[in-house]
């Protein structure tokens, strides 16, 4: 019977006790391939819907380059020496490969293959689900239905190949919580994107996860079919997609005074605010984002400076502030079986000064890591929560050399997937590493 999170709080769900990497759900090697239809089935029908969900992140959820280095020259290597994560050998797939997961086909083979494997989170799988097992939807715990019944959350309709069982768990977010929240076999949740949501102003709105990465708009259910409105699109725009992140966050400056004196110094107050995700900035895969905050001035003759943030004097702030120095990141060394192998830069190309957004993950030996399976605990959680603001101030000491005359402060928010020194190290695509604008704003001041 399908439950919901109800009004366990968010500090609750954080102080439960750890549990098994898989919560209780359709166990390995229940279900065989032949139980779900493939893909291409589906599309003989469903064209467009098809179209739309082959682009997707979910399509690629095995298939997709990062993914396919972080589980075959990572996690599984390291569940395979090390009897703490062992569990990830097969978790992984619950939600990466589920097809393979609910076929035993653990491990999966590489991509190169072609198994259906390679089919991710296919059509068939979100339309087998029923609800999930449990008070809270984590860890892959769907219970599943897959057979000539296909849920769906329209009624009324109808189809000359299958029966469609009206189900509208589907448009809840419980159901995008099943993959999009994990505990980890420390028993720290490493995703706990629905949860986020759950105790946020969007969920009060009955704002749900399908009305933003699956928007409704006209079009046909099926080749052939009347147009109808409220088709929702298969496409999952996300973290992915330049155009979602684009405007997600809100930047406002305020020098406190128009003008400065050369070789004075002036404070101007930020304010950074969550604008358009329901989620935390970062969310889902936080170990490996960086989302910062670049400040920088340009004079009347063209010259820039950049402004490092001043700091707040929080507990653990070191964090949030790059620093090119800092080495993090050592266990991808102990996994691949290197000796004293010494870090990555923990931040990157990340200007030094500049903020970060983030919740470092943690090894068990207290290091940063990228690893989410591997993180023992998490450090201050610094990052954008929905519809709220965090303040920041830069205090520009004019160094000599500053034009007179108008001067142009810019502030930038910038995301990267993957910090670009694991990007470099694993030789992972550098499209991971590129830095996309979340928000951005500036204003001017006189130099005189």
């Amino acid at each position: 019977m399908r439950k919901s999170v109800g009004t366990l709080t968010m500090a609750a769900l954080l102080l439960a006790a750890a549990v098994a990497y898989g919560a209780e759900g359709p166990t390995e090697g229940s279900l065989p391939y032949d139980r779900f239809e493939t893909t291409e089935t589906c599309a003989d029908c469903h064209s467009e819907i098809a179209r739309q969900h082959a682009r997707s992140l979910m399509a690629q959820s095995f298939t997709h380059e990062w993914d396919e280095i972080e589980y075959f020259e990572l996690a599984l290597p390291h569940a395979l020496k090390n009897e703490k994560v062992a569990g990830v050998k097969s978790g992984c797939n619950g939600c990466h490969a589920p097809l393979a997961y609910l076929a035993g086909d653990i491990p999966p083979k590489h991509p190169s293959e072609g198994t259906r494997a390679n089919e991710g989170v296919s059509c068939d799988v979100c339309h087998s689900i029923t609800g999930f097992s449990g008070d809270v939807p984590f860890n892959f715990n769907y219970t599943m239905a897959p057979g000539t019944a296909k849920q769906g959350t329209r009624p009324g309709m109808e189809s000359e190949y299958h029966e469609i069982a009206v189900n509208e768990f589907l448009a809840s977010g419980e159901f995008c919580g099943i993959c999009h929240n994990e505990k980890d076999p420390f028993g720290v949740w490493v995703k706990a994107t629905h949860l986020e949501w759950k105790e946020g102003p969007y969920a009060r709105a009955g704002i749900t996860c399908q009305k933003c990465h699956m928007p409704p708009a006209d079009g046909t259910l099926s080749d052939g079919g009347p147009e109808v409105k409220g088709v929702r699109r298969h496409t999952f725009h996300g973290v992915h997609f330049p155009e979602k992140l684009n405007g997600a966050v809100e930047v406002l400056l305020y020098p406190r005074e128009s003008s400065v004196a050369t070789g004075g110094a002036i404070v101007v107050d930020a304010t950074v605010m969550n604008a358009k995700a329901g989620h935390m900035i970062p969310s889902g895969s936080a170990e490996e984002r960086v989302v910062w905050m670049h400040v920088e001035a340009t004079d009347s003759g063209g010259r820039k400076w950049h402004l490092p943030v001043d700091r707040k004097g929080f507990e653990g702030e070191d964090w949030t502030i790059a620093d090119p120095a800092v080495l993090s990141y050592q266990d991808l060394g102990e996994i691949r079986g290197i000796a004293k192998f010494p870090g990555l830069a923990r931040d990157g190309d990340v200007p030094a000064g500049d903020r970060i957004f983030r919740m470092p993950y943690l090894d068990p030996a207290g290091r940063m890591t990228i690893a989410q399976w591997n993180t023992a605990s998490l450090g201050p959680d610094y990052r954008l929560p929905p519809l709220q603001a965090i303040g920041e101030t830069f205090t520009w000491q004019l160094p000599p050399g500053v034009a007179k005359g108008e001067t142009t402060i810019r502030a930038t928010v910038y995301m990267t997937r993957v910090v670009s020194s694991v990007v470099d190290y694993m030789k992972i695509p550098a499209t991971e590493k590129e830095p996309t604008v979340m928000g951005q704003t500036e204003v001017t001041l006189l130099v005189r």
